[in-house]
């Protein structure tokens, strides 16, 4: 078998979009608000950043009006997420919500959850979490073992999530849980997803801190958490189906292989252009974004015709990720400089800064390892 997907470019009334895009980043950066960093996408909360986004019709771009969307293509959208995350802007807060959740919830929710939840996070006002990963199962999402047992009129929630960004800041977390015992012929039955409210009755959320101690990671502890049968999202027993679909909008976006751009143009200031080896390293880095971005740009067309191109999203993120820490490679063996959070050299920091948010690259969404095997099935190699 052979991965094809047919060639995309985007139309010139993304183009003219992008220019307004830039227009207002511009505004931004000269008004204090935008500073631009690595991996901002994942760790740049900013509420109010994120409801100005919305004012403009930068959220839920692809949406049906009826929901506070906007009805436009998803290439249009993409070029949105595009600018955003090469000027490293601080859009964590909206992130999961306009990226997954809101596509998750117009594909398998009810009309009462769409109309409740959809035109607040088109305005960059209600966000969400993600809660698949688990203490002890890596990316094996089928070990779950949160468990969700039949309570009257909903459902009782206990177990715990990990490395669930922005939990503490969020509103509601869709959660993968076990609803019926795992049985080791059928480890994708029994499981379903919920929209759990983070600031509810025996609901904890504890800090993971990183390297630096900076805060975006973090445990979920549910205790006997009520769910009421209106905010099941899908059907009892379908978890496996619909967070599998979900993946392919986590995977495949520009945020798979541009979390380290701010670290490349910080790069390409400093960089000699007389230097020969220099010259080279950066070159061969920019040719392997352009091909990925190529990818990219045409899964977010495949998108736009209704499909569902979990393969090449897997290979995106395999790809991405890997050229987001070849950046860095790159970076420490061409520029002389130290990586220091505290440095006065601009390009220092933005180093640090990159290599201590790098492990997380290639594990989240998946790890490499997961994705490759996707892939390979995919093929029919395994």
């Amino acid at each position: 078998m052979t991965l094809r997907l047919p060639d995309a470019g985007l139309p010139p009334a993304a183009e003219t979009l992008r220019g307004e895009v830039r227009k207002f980043l511009a505004a931004e950066r000269a008004g204090g608000t935008l500073q631009g960093a690595s991996d901002a996408w994942l760790a740049g909360f900013d509420a109010g950043f994120s409801s100005r986004l919305g004012e403009r019709g930068w959220l839920g771009m692809t949406w049906p009006r009826r929901y506070g969307g906007h009805e436009q293509p998803a290439l249009h959208r993409f070029v949105v997420v595009e600018e955003l995350l090469a000027a490293g802007a601080p859009v964590a807060a909206h992130w999961v919500a306009d990226r997954q959740s809101g596509p998750a919830l117009l594909r398998y929710g009810t009309e009462e959850q769409r109309h409740r939840l959809l035109p607040e996070m088109a305005r960059g006002r209600c966000f969400f979490a993600i809660g698949m990963s688990e203490p002890d199962s890596g990316s094996d999402l089928a070990s779950v073992r949160t468990a969700a047992r039949r309570d009257g009129d909903g459902w009782r929630l206990s177990g715990t999530k990990v490395w669930t960004s922005q939990a503490h800041r969020s509103h509601f977390m869709i959660a993968l849980c076990r609803t019926a015992p795992r049985r080791a012929d059928a480890r994708h039955e029994g499981l379903s997803q919920f929209v759990v409210d983070l600031r509810a009755p025996g609901l904890t959320v504890s800090p993971i801190r990183l390297l630096d101690g900076e805060h975006h990671f973090n445990q979920v502890l549910l205790d006997d958490v009520f769910v009421g049968d209106d905010m099941v999202l899908g059907e009892i027993g379908s978890g496996w189906r619909q967070v599998t679909s979900e993946l392919a909008y986590e995977r495949s976006g520009p945020e798979r292989f541009l979390s380290t751009l701010p670290l490349l143009t910080a790069l390409l200031r400093v960089a000699d252009p007389d230097d020969r080896r220099q010259t080279e390293a950066v070159g061969s880095l920019v040719a392997q974004l352009w091909a990925v971005r190529r990818l990219s740009v045409q899964i977010a067309a495949a998108l736009d015709r209704g499909e569902a191109p979990d393969v090449a999203a897997a290979l995106v993120k395999d790809l991405g990720t890997t050229l987001e820490n070849e950046i860095i490679d790159v970076a420490r063996s061409v520029a002389p400089a130290e990586p220091s959070t505290t440095a006065a050299d601009p390009f220092a920091r933005e180093l640090a800064r990159a290599v201590l948010h790098a492990p997380g690259f290639t594990l989240r969404g998946g790890t490499n390892e997961v994705l490759r095997g996707i892939v390979a099935r995919g093929l029919g190699l395994r």
